[in-house]
């Protein structure tokens, strides 16, 4: 792209989904996907790349771009903040606790292959 600042260069980036969710995801980014048990600290990871911009075109797939992966490594498996659940009925004698902790894996995208 050129203008008065001269030629600016984009970082390579892709869209990627895991599950039912879709992230926008740069070399270097650090994402938290639901848990992934059977992965361990130093694995390799692959998703599918719905999307991907190298900064002067972008190639979109359907539904995914042929060729092109995007490649992370497992950082650490965590967990999330605890979620306390309330459930109440006024006059009825009715109250429940519950509370909830969400695992994770921590993901850190290592490379993104165009395809």
């Amino acid at each position: 792209m050129n203008n008065e600042l001269g030629n600016v260069s984009r970082p390579m980036y892709a869209i990627v989904q895991d599950g039912s969710h879709q992230y926008k995801v740069e070399k270097g980014t650090v994402l938290w996907f639901e848990s992934k048990d059977d992965k361990k600290t130093g694995d390799k990871v692959e998703f599918p790349v719905l999307l991907v911009a190298d900064g002067q075109s972008v190639k979109v797939g359907q539904p995914v771009v042929s060729g092109a992966k995007a490649v992370g490594e497992v950082v650490e498996q965590a967990r999330g903040e605890k979620i306390r659940v309330f459930k109440y009925r006024k006059r009825e004698d009715y109250h429940r606790r519950r509370g909830h902790r969400q695992n994770y894996t921590v993901i850190k995208i290592t490379d993104i292959l165009p395809g």
